[in-house]
């Protein structure tokens, strides 16, 4: 194999959300299959700060014209970013979670899939386990929030949404690998919400469609009776929302494996029950999708490692049994992505 793919590996490992090297070497089997040798070249040499075709190719000794057209042909395959703003292009490196990973979502075959999820746990152990702050949190369905409670706008899904100018769903991932391979749930597949540049970037390349404020709404309401789970971005201006479920999720699926789940999670909810008007019945137990709801023979009892705050048990008890309180410690997100990754590298080393 050749080298230039054992280079984009520790290129890939240097950006935020980290590429680990395995023994079994399936993450350069990965870039094989995605980027040619030219393209893993060129990549190499593209960081996390917007560059214009020209100041690459000055950078680099290339003519900027052909430059651009390879450039464009990989952002429009997922291998970098592209976004334009006064008319100006610009690119940079795509981190492999999230990003290159996310970006093949309309091009996904059963190779791919079946060492992505050879790989994945090495990401999750290595980096998501390894850092302080992750690049996705929780925030709770509206349904369980208590009217009158003070929760801040970062930590309200809807006025996450209202805040947003452009707005493009995008089919998940998580759900729809796990379809191709049999192993589908049967929620809903087009449930991944992007804003901004993001969005831009997903519509420019035919990821995913525009819609209004009011469809994703819409979907938010849906995927609430999907007992879905709401991960936007980590940050107060998050680039995304995820609804994920907790048996196709990558992310999901990986941290319910951990002992401690809440400790993998940015969350500043927990429920609580009310044992008194408790019956027992199960219905919060089988929604939840960290194993925090545990039934015994009176009432139902919430382990506070494993609940992550997402407030679907509290949407599903029809006896008003369960609540969502406010975690002792609350969690304020970064302001931005930019000072999302910024604490990732630096908690990683990389900075």
């Amino acid at each position: 194999m050749s080298q230039v793919y054992e280079r984009l590996a520790e290129h890939l490992n240097h950006l935020p959300g980290g590429y680990p090297r395995t023994e079994s070497g399936v993450e350069l089997r990965i870039l094989e299959r995605l980027f040619s040798p030219e393209e893993a070249d060129l990549a190499c040499n593209l960081g996390m700060i917007p560059e214009t075709a020209e100041q690459i190719g000055q950078r680099l000794g290339m003519d900027a014209g052909p430059l651009a057209d390879r450039l464009d042909s990989m952002a429009k395959r997922g291998l970098i970013f592209r976004s334009s703003k006064g008319g100006q292009t610009s690119y940079m490196a795509a981190q492999f979670i999230m990003g290159i990973w996310e970006y093949q979502v309309q091009s996904l075959d059963e190779g791919l899939i079946r060492e992505v999820n050879e790989y994945l746990p090495h990401i999750m152990r290595d980096v998501w386990a390894g850092t302080e702050t992750k690049q996705l949190r929780v925030v709770p369905v509206e349904e369980s929030l208590e009217p009158e409670a003070g929760v801040m706008p970062f930590d309200r899904a809807e006025e996450l949404l209202e805040s947003q100018s452009k707005i493009v769903v995008a089919p998940c991932i998580c759900r729809r690998e796990h379809r191709m391979t049999g192993q589908g749930c049967g929620r809903s597949e087009e449930t991944c919400l992007v804003f901004g540049g993001g969005a831009h970037f997903y519509e420019e390349n035919g990821l995913g469609r525009p819609i209004s404020v009011e469809e994703a709404k819409r979907i938010l309401r849906k995927s609430l009776e999907e007992g879905l789970v709401l991960q936007p971005g980590n940050a107060q201006k998050p680039v995304s929302l995820c609804l994920c479920c907790g048996c196709c999720c990558q992310v999901l699926k990986h941290v319910k494996a951990f002992d401690r789940p809440a400790e993998s999670m940015h969350s500043n909810f927990l429920a609580r029950v009310d044992p008194e008007s408790c019956t027992a019945c199960g219905a919060c137990e089988d929604i939840c999708q960290m194993d925090a709801v545990a039934v015994a023979d009176e009432a139902a009892e919430v382990d506070r490692d494993r609940c992550i705050g997402c407030g679907l048990c509290v949407h599903a008890c029809e006896f008003d049994a369960l609540s969502l309180v406010t975690r002792e410690r609350q969690y304020e997100p970064p302001k931005n992505v930019v000072e999302t990754y910024t604490r990732i590298a630096q908690e990683r080393g990389l900075m």
